[in-house]
């Protein structure tokens, strides 16, 4: 990773019109994010994470601060909900495939092919979302997020709908995508083992007015493994941003 930031987030502020003189999601936050890091956004129900990351997407405007892209214009932006949103009417290489049709692009089955095999479905091109367990359907939304080569991958609760182990080894199947790839990822997550098997920083939000409490370096190894979720240091970590939550 390089030390110029790609990402440069200064004084963002969100608040909401209701009855009572606005509801402040977000209160002065501020950050960078360097190329090709990820980074998880922790903290409790309501303090603004996915506010957040929809300002970044640019479905919701900021009510104060600034969001500055190094190129100083609007990157590719691609995005993943909790829920994988697929159509159910087309294929899972015909879902994947969609952001490029829209564009034109004449090259999309070939790319959707291969992304198809960076996560693991071959043999699933052409089966319906209603043939796929959740993990599968979630893989699905992440080639179709990565197949326009975006310059920011946003995660919003990506596993949060799964059970444990399935969310478990999609943790793995993640870090390897992400080894593969090396985008620039922006995740937020409830899960505090999530944040550190994953991210190489964790920003940790207090409770609504959102601010950035806690910036922490994850300095555990890669690639990753589920054996480092056991060791002394990874317990340390997890300690460290409970107790920032708390």
């Amino acid at each position: 990773m390089t030390s110029s930031p790609i990402l440069t987030i200064r004084d963002l502020s969100a608040v909401f019109p209701d009855n009572n003189g606005g509801l402040q999601a977000l209160e002065r936050i501020s950050f960078e994010v360097c190329p090709r890091e990820f980074v998880a956004v922790l903290g409790p129900s309501g303090s603004g994470k996915s506010t957040l990351l929809r300002i970044l997407a640019g479905i919701l405007r900021p009510t104060a601060g600034e969001v500055d892209f190094a190129s100083h214009q609007q990157p590719r932006i691609g995005m993943v909900f909790q829920q994988a949103n697929l159509m159910p009417w087309r294929t899972v290489l015909q879902n994947i495939t969609l952001p490029l049709e829209l564009e034109n692009e004449a090259q999309a089955v070939s790319r959707a092919r291969e992304l198809i095999e960076l996560v693991g479905l071959q043999g699933f091109e052409s089966n319906w979302p209603r043939e796929l367990s959740g993990g599968m359907a979630q893989r699905v939304a992440l080639a179709r997020a990565l197949i326009h080569d975006p310059d920011l991958l946003l995660l919003d609760e990506p596993f949060g709908s799964l059970d444990a182990l399935t969310r478990e080894r999609m943790w793995t199947e993640l870090s390897r995508i992400w080894q593969a790839r090396q985008k620039t990822v922006l995740m937020v997550t409830h899960s505090i083992s999530e944040s550190l098997f994953l991210a190489d920083r964790v920003l940790v939000l207090t409770a609504r007015p959102g601010r950035v409490k806690l910036d922490l370096k994850v300095d555990l190894p890669r690639p990753r493994t589920d054996e480092m979720r056991y060791t002394a240091h990874f317990g340390k970590l997890a300690r460290k941003l409970k107790e920032a939550i708390e």
